[in-house]
């Protein structure tokens, strides 16, 4: 938190410290590593910022800000490791099929702090679903395609690429918020 020009404090995203994965590890180990590594990758884009930041649209028409891809991948990681990783069925928090962009939109109704809450809770809660599967464990698909099975190996490896995607566009996002780059 810090002192607005009112006198007021002014709410800001907590900075993050990042795990760097292991040289040397097993699969599982390695994986859940790189994953961590990509999460906490998000929430450093994020730190420092207010919640007015974190809103903020990139470039006109695009829809994406920081708080939207944190919205967005909280239901991502629920999608994956607890409706498919463990066969729930449960609701999205953000996304809906009527309006399949909510996640980026609507921004104005959600507070930030409690969306970086929910985003870290969705992240324990991923963890301890899939904590006693195997790699090898077969799972059923959800959605569109139900003959889609995949193993639990196959949803860590695509969280990763879905990590790395999005926090490419989160560069390029907190660099337009406040001129920020690099590697951080």
């Amino acid at each position: 938190m810090s002192p607005g020009n009112d006198g007021r404090v002014t709410w800001t995203a907590p900075e993050v410290s990042r795990p760097e994965p292991p040289l040397i590890a097993g699969e599982r180990e390695a994986l859940e590593a790189w994953l961590d590594f990509h999460r906490s990758t998000l929430l450093m884009k994020c730190g420092g910022l207010t919640a007015d930041q974190l809103k903020q649209r990139a470039v006109e028409p695009s829809g994406l800000s920081l708080l939207g891809l944190v919205r967005h991948m909280t239901d991502v990681e629920r999608w994956w490791f607890r409706i498919h990783g463990t066969d729930q069925d449960m609701t999205f928090l953000y996304w809906s099929e009527d309006d399949p962009d909510s996640g980026f939109a609507n921004l104005d109704t959600h507070d930030a702090p409690a969306v970086l809450a929910a985003y870290q809770e969705e992240i324990e809660l991923a963890r301890a679903a899939t904590r006693d599967k195997k790699l090898d464990d077969v799972v059923p698909s959800h959605g569109h395609h139900p003959e889609r099975a995949r193993d639990i190996r196959w949803i860590y490896l695509h969280m990763i690429e879905e990590y790395a995607r999005h926090n490419g566009h989160a560069d390029l996002l907190r660099e337009r918020v406040d001129g920020s780059t690099g590697y951080y």
